[in-house]
């Protein structure tokens, strides 16, 4: 099997090592794991590309390269520039570090990299690691993510739904922030919403008075709707959603229609 992946912490972020011993096991002793990583980090880019200026590539290693991009980008140029035109036959982004449940989702470019793989019609899966007060003390906040992805990418892979529509399936895999012998297992959960969070803004001084914005964020730890993805991780489950990247309200069609008639 040939896996690419890629993240949006940067080449050298931990969570890429996690990840490339993951698709590593997953390939097998005759596969191939590619890397295509973007060279600085890139959080909370989403699914954005880099529409209007060129980014550089670098080679940094075997089957190792470092883009100046978002996660979307390094997709597109491992498929269209690494592999010229050829396809892996799985494409893994993460392991994030932090949780990609709830809103995070969407903004995250973890995730954005895993939908522009499904755009791109590959089977695709993105992974995060939720960190807590439980992660703080292990050998590595990744140990959940570390004992327990190689088992849940290969049960996606031999039991999960792979669609091959216009707007194909992916998954988004989120770990609970505890050890690795905690974990009590996966289950199938929507995306949740945070109600008491939300981003914002805080504004600094500069020595020289001029006004910077630093971006907010909220408490990760406040809960979703018993089922979904973020009461699952604080339950101590591994949480797996299904996403799409069709952003069609789909349940208002009808009743809008038949408003406006």
């Amino acid at each position: 099997m040939r896996i690419l992946i890629t993240n949006d912490d940067g080449i050298n972020a931990p969570g890429l090592d996690v990840l490339t011993a993951i698709a590593g096991e997953i390939a097998g002793p005759g596969g191939e794991v590619w890397t295509v990583a973007p060279a600085f980090e890139q959080s909370g880019v989403g699914h954005c590309i880099s529409y209007t200026h060129p980014m550089m590539i670098l080679k940094l290693g075997t089957r190792r390269y470092a883009a100046e991009g978002s996660p979307a980008d390094c997709v597109l140029a491992g498929l269209y520039d690494v592999f010229q035109g050829d396809r892996p036959d799985l494409v893994l982004s993460g392991v994030n570090r932090g949780n990609n449940a709830a809103e995070n989702a969407l903004y995250s470019g973890t995730v954005g990299g895993a939908m522009e793989a499904a755009l791109q019609g590959l089977p695709a899966i993105a992974l995060s690691q939720f960190m807590g007060p439980l992660t703080d003390d292990l050998e590595t906040p990744f140990e959940a993510a570390r004992d327990h992805g190689v088992a849940v990418v290969r049960a996606l892979l031999d039991k999960g739904v792979w669609d091959k529509g216009d707007y194909r399936l992916f998954y988004n895999v989120n770990f609970p922030p505890i050890a690795g012998r905690d974990v009590k297992g996966m289950k199938v959960a929507a995306q949740g919403y945070r109600t008491d969070t939300s981003f914002g803004v805080k504004p600094h001084i500069s020595p020289a008075g001029k006004k910077f914005l630093w971006i907010t964020g909220g408490p990760q730890h406040a809960p979703t709707a018993p089922g979904t993805d973020v009461a699952v991780n604080l339950d101590g489950y591994i949480s797996i959603t299904p996403m799409r990247a069709d952003l069609t309200a789909h349940d208002t069609l009808a009743d809008l229609e038949a408003r406006l008639a």
